[in-house]
C-alpha cells in the first residue's frame, strides 16, 4: 500500500509526535510506502520559513530525501477541477490545496493519511486514514 502524507501528518512528525512516528514506523515495517504530494511540500516549506524554524527545516529536508516528492500531471489537474465542481454543487466547497491532494490520491489510488478527515470525507473515491485516532 502507498500512503500519501497530508501536511498535518508531516507537521506531527516534525513535532516528534510519538503516536504518528510509531505508526509511520509500523507501516514501513509492513512494507508500505510513502509519498508526499508536491502541494504538501509547499505547505510545510512555507510554514517552516514563516516561523524561521531552522532545526525543523533541516528535519524536513532530511524527510524529503527519504519520501518521494510527487509532481502533478494533467490527469491530477483534471481530477482536481472535477472535484472543485462536485464539492461546490454538493454545498461543500473545498480549498484548492485539499482538492489537489485528494485528486492526487484518487488518480494514483493512494491512501491519504490525515488528521483533517472533515476536510476530505465528502470527496467521493478518496481513501482516508487518521493515524491520530487509530
Amino acid at each position: 500500500m502507498i500512503f500519501a502524507l497530508d501536511s498535518n501528518i508531516i507537521s506531527y512528525v516534525l513535532k516528534e509526535d510519538e503516536t504518528i512516528i510509531n505508526r509511520y514506523r509500523q507501516e514501513a515495517m509492513k512494507g508500505n510506502e510513502y509519498v508526499m504530494p508536491i502541494v504538501v511540500f509547499y505547505e510545510i516549506k512555507r510554514w517552516l520559513l514563516e516561523r524561521g524554524a531552522k532545526n525543523k527545516q533541516v528535519m524536513f529536508d532530511e524527510m524529503c530525501c527519504t519520501i518521494p516528492l510527487c509532481e502533478f500531471d494533467k490527469h491530477i489537474w483534471d481530477k482536481a477541477a472535477e472535484l472543485y465542481v462536485q464539492t461546490r454543487r454538493n454545498g461543500k466547497p473545498t480549498e484548492d490545496a485539499d482538492l489537489l491532494i485528494a485528486a492526487f490520491c484518487i488518480v494514483n489510488k493512494y491512501v491519504l493519511v490525515t488528521n483533517n478527515i472533515r476536510h476530505f470525507e465528502h470527496i467521493d473515491g478518496l481513501k482516508l486514514v487518521n493515524w491520530k485516532e487509530t
